[in-house]
Order: structure tokens, then sequence, then C-alpha cells
């Protein structure tokens, strides 16, 4: 059996220690119990307690632990000390404080974002029958060239930045032509998400950012020290920036996928009428969503450094790895994992 990702989203669950196994109890019953060898990360949903014993055996066996809010918003990971790689820390703090070595990195990563949000259209529109979404696509494919070959020249970390949002209202402007009007689908837009298409993708881009926090501090990396994303309090800029290329190929595609397939329909989502949150997810959509993500990180890729066929998830590491090596001195390009 491999390792596996636990999601414990029952309100009022305990998770414990039995022996060396994790048991997940409510009241006087067993949810779940499973070998700690078979378990790689556990992500805690709301109100969900963790015992002392079974903090201390996750941590003694350096088993992830993952903090969201109950609607799924990333709060934070159980560590067991803080940053040793002060010299990793402080060089990529020269790094970043320098817009020329810092834009260097960034360009980059935005070229693989921009090149994977193009073949992803690309795909689409191969399999599209004639009708009005075939132009609309057509125009997405061809604005996002014209933006990568715009953010390849620039130097200026703030004109990067105006390429990647004009090329994302390309994307979108494509992904809501490939929509049926059922699903109400304007564009992107979160803080809330106002439609079920945002809403999938708002948790999805949740999970895969818990995934690249933990991949950013494994590393020894300080997470909150990006280079594409602008510094702010309480932002990960490091990590939403190691997210970037693998947006559209990790969580939008998934979304695509099971929305294509029918697996994933309007009926999944209920209207609240709250501002706060105007839409929300089934329990059976939010099941759904988990195990497509956790398959898509399965999901083998030939890595562009290395070589090797390695899966999404420990794309995630080397792609950190890259940039620990080219603060330290020791690579000067980084690489993105794109799509073809």
């Amino acid at each position: 059996m491999d390792e596996t990702t636990i999601y414990v989203r029952e309100q009022g669950a305990v998770v414990r220690r039995r022996g060396e196994r994790l048991v997940v109890t409510k009241g006087f019953d067993d949810l779940m119990d499973m070998p700690l060898l078979h378990v790689r990360q556990v992500a805690l949903v709301g109100n969900v307690q963790l015992t002392t014993q079974a903090a201390a055996m996750l941590l003694q066996n350096d088993v992830d632990v993952v903090f969201f809010s109950q609607y799924f918003k990333f709060r934070g990971r159980l560590m067991a000390t803080g940053s040793k790689f002060a010299r990793l820390r402080h060089s990529q703090l020269q790094v970043m404080s320098d817009e020329t070595r810092a834009a260097a990195i960034a360009r980059e990563i935005v070229a693989g974002k921009l090149t994977n949000q193009r073949v992803l259209l690309q795909r689409q529109l191969a399999n599209l029958p004639a009708g009005p979404a075939r132009p609309v696509l057509a125009q997405g494919i061809e604005g996002i060239a014209n933006m990568r070959e715009g953010a390849a020249r620039t130097e200026s970390l703030d004109t990067l930045r105006g390429y990647e949002g004009k090329a994302g209202a390309y994307y979108f402007a494509g992904l809501k032509a490939l929509l049926p009007p059922g699903w109400g689908f304007q564009g992107r837009q979160y803080y809330p998400p106002p439609d079920p298409i945002n809403a999938a993708l708002s948790l999805g881009y949740s999970l895969l950012m818990k995934d690249a926090v933990a991949a950013v501090q494994l590393v020894g990396l300080d997470p909150y020290l990006g280079f594409f994303h602008a510094i702010e309090y309480a932002r990960p800029s490091l990590a939403l920036d190691v997210m970037e290329e693998f947006r559209p190929i990790v969580v939008d595609g998934m979304v695509l996928e099971l929305t294509n397939r029918n697996q994933l329909t309007p009926a999944d989502f209920t209207q609240t009428g709250r501002k706060e949150r105007p839409v929300e997810l089934s329990n059976g959509g939010v099941t759904l969503l988990l195990k497509a993500y956790e398959e898509r990180l399965q999901t083998a890729v030939r890595h562009p450094v290395t070589g090797d066929q390695v899966t999404y998830r420990r794309c995630l590491e080397l792609q950190v790895r890259q940039i620990a090596n080219i603060v330290l001195g020791k690579t000067a390009l980084y690489v993105p994992v794109t799509i073809r």
C-alpha cells in the first residue's frame, strides 16, 4: 500500500494514537484506523482535534500535518522546529532583494505558467466541434502567446505581473467558453468565489497551496520571501510562486475533466444567498475533488532537469530545490515544468 494523505473532515472528530497506528474517533466510534507507515500527510479540516500523543508520533515520524478551516482555507502546518537553513535563507533574501536576479527567476515561472495555460486551451480546441467557443479559444491561445513573448523581454517585475494578468484574462475567457451557461462562470473571481467553477478552483488551489508550502519548508526556504509575488503580510509569496506553473496542469485541468465527464455538476453546489460564502460544495463533491486532486498529484511526468519520470508531487519539491540551488549560486537558470 502506498503512502496516502488522510483528510479528516468529520466535525468533532479526534485524531489519536493507538500503538503505531493512527485512529480517528468520534464519540465511541472509530471512523478510521490506519498503520502509521501508510500515512504521508494528515489534513485536519475545521473542528478536528489532534491529541498530544498523536502529534508527537506524527512529528517523530516526519508525517506532514496540515490545518484547514472547515471550508478549506489553509491555516498552517505542524512543524518540529523552525528552519535550520540560515545560510540558504540569507541567500534567498539577497536574491529577492535584487530585482534583476529576482526577475530572472520570475520570468521563467511566468513562462511556465503561460505555456501550460496555452497548451491546455490548445488541447481543448483540438477536440472541440465547430461552434462559438472555437474562435474564443483561438483568440485566447494567440493572446497568451503574445503575452508570453512580452513577458520574456521585460526586466521589470511590475510589468511582468501585468503580462501575467493579461494572459490570465485571455485564459479564463477561454475556460468560460468551454463551459455551459448553467455553470454561471464569468471569469476567475475569489474572496469569495461567486459560482461553482470558481469555488472548485479555489478548493483546488488551497490544496495545491498546502503542498507547495510543505515543499518549500522541506527544502528549507522561507515560504514568505518570493520572487514573482510581491511581499505582503501573511502572504506565502514563494509558495505562490511555486504554484504558478502547476495551477493549469494540476487544478484547472482536473476541474475541466470532472465537468466534461459530468462527474462534477452544478447540482453538487448550493447557492446559499450569503455574501461571505455564496456557493457551497456538497460533501460528496468535496470527496470527489479531494480524490481527483490526490490522483492528479500521483500522475507521472518527465522532470525537465533530471529527465526522470516523477509524480507532480515530487515535481513540486524538485522545483523548490532548483530555486534553492539558484539562490546558493549552484544553478543559473530556473526551468519550469511544462506540458506539450
